[in-house]
């Protein structure tokens, strides 16, 4: 799955830490999430696109092979 939460860091200018403690997880779980080494669950990805103020799909894709 792919996604642009790092380009939406950058936007709204939030570290990992930042977004991590907005959406009460670890740096670590934003970095292997914006890595694309882990999937967040459905209420994770729901809480970053509301910091966002963005949909679901604006910041996360699936890919062929998902």
């Amino acid at each position: 799955m792919k996604n642009t939460i790092k380009v939406e860091r950058a936007k709204n200018n939030l570290t990992q830490q930042d977004l991590a403690e907005k959406v009460n997880v670890s740096r670590q779980t934003i970095n292997s999430i914006e890595a694309g080494k882990y999937v967040p669950s459905t209420v994770l990805a729901l809480k970053i696109s509301r910091v966002f103020n963005v949909s679901l799909e604006e910041i996360f894709e699936l890919e062929e092979k998902d």
